[in-house]
């Protein structure tokens, strides 16, 4: 291994673009998601794209079909690709071996499989909670279920990331330039793949989205506040960090404001990056009490009417500047 590229991404048709060469710059491509059937068919143009994606169920229907017509440009070229994610391929194998009738105490106890379960579980449990008191509990209680999930969340990501790391090492080796996948969260990857190489090959960490957050924020990363929290419980899972109860606050209005569906993108256009980056600007003008005034009267609105309270808020609040910082990022 000469160079091993760990490129965060987000799930999104914008970010393709910014991907494609960088991908094209190295001998082998590791996806972050689990083997899928058809995968090697749709690379090679026998499986249709939209059969493969009706097939592998994606969450994002432009993003999966554009990712798709990437992939198989490169596979053309002669690029090998490969879907790892253990996690999530122990994950569908749990559910095939309940469907067949096994039950979790027969899991092996220490495997994989129970190790996977276990956090899945812990994570699923932690987020029904979260949104049965998001919609109908007070708000000291809905602080608590945020933290509460972020905290079994980013354990959950630690260990998808070892995992993971576990599994791309041995893969690796047998290619010079690697580039690795990884959503935007999965920091703790980058240090269980550096761990593991023990100075075999150049571990870098690329950040695709940094040119448009740079032009935008001058920084060259984005994070909102509910990542942050889970960041904070990811390198310190006791933590009691004063900024927690307000990181939690923030994500309570942050969910509410953000667009959740797909945006049309052209060419040079980042609009969820965008959207992203005015989104975090309004609730970082947020204070504890403020998203505690908000809080019960936006958690049942839609988008569109969440942003219209918000801005009247800060406008009573004397903070005029919301609106042009929005019509700036819209466009």
């Amino acid at each position: 291994m000469d160079l091993i590229t760990l490129a965060f991404s987000i799930h999104r048709p914008e970010i393709l673009p910014l991907a494609a060469d960088l991908m094209a710059a190295h001998d082998a491509v590791f996806l972050e998601e689990p083997p899928t059937p058809g995968f090697a068919a749709m690379l090679r143009g026998e499986l249709p794209v939209a059969e493969y994606l009706l097939e592998s169920e994606t969450e994002y229907p432009e993003f999966g079909r554009r990712t798709c017509d990437l992939l198989q440009d490169l596979s053309r070229r002669g690029k090998p690709i490969f879907q790892v994610e253990p996690f999530l391929e122990a994950l569908v194998g749990i559910h095939d071996f309940f469907a067949d009738g096994g039950r979790p105490p027969e899991l092996t106890p220490g495997s994989v499989a129970a190790r996977v379960y276990a956090a899945e579980k812990a994570a699923t449990a932690a987020l029904l909670a979260y949104y049965r008191t998001v919609m109908t509990g007070s708000f000291a209680a809905a602080l608590a279920a945020v933290k509460d999930f972020a905290a079994v969340d980013a354990a959950r990501f630690r260990l998808r990331d070892e995992l993971r790391a576990d599994a791309l090492i041995p893969r690796m080796a047998e290619h010079g330039r690697v580039y690795i996948e990884a959503g935007e969260i999965h920091h703790g990857l980058w240090g269980a793949l550096h761990t593991r190489l023990a100075g075999r090959g150049r571990l870098r960490a690329h950040y695709l989205s940094a040119p448009v957050v740079r032009k935008l924020t001058g920084r060259g990363r984005l994070a909102g506040p509910g990542d942050r929290l889970t960041l904070l419980y990811l390198y310190h899972p006791r933590s009691r960090d004063a900024r927690l109860d307000l990181l939690a606050a923030r994500s309570l209005v942050y969910n509410k404001l953000l667009t959740k569906e797909e945006m049309p993108a052209g060419p040079g256009e980042f609009p969820h990056t965008r959207d992203e980056v005015a989104t975090i600007q309004v609730v970082q003008r947020l204070s504890l009490g403020d998203c505690k005034q908000l809080f019960p009267v936006i958690r049942r609105l839609g988008t569109a009417a969440a942003r219209e309270l918000v801005r009247t808020h800060l406008q009573h609040a004397g903070d005029r500047r919301w609106p042009s910082i929005w019509s700036a990022a819209r466009g």
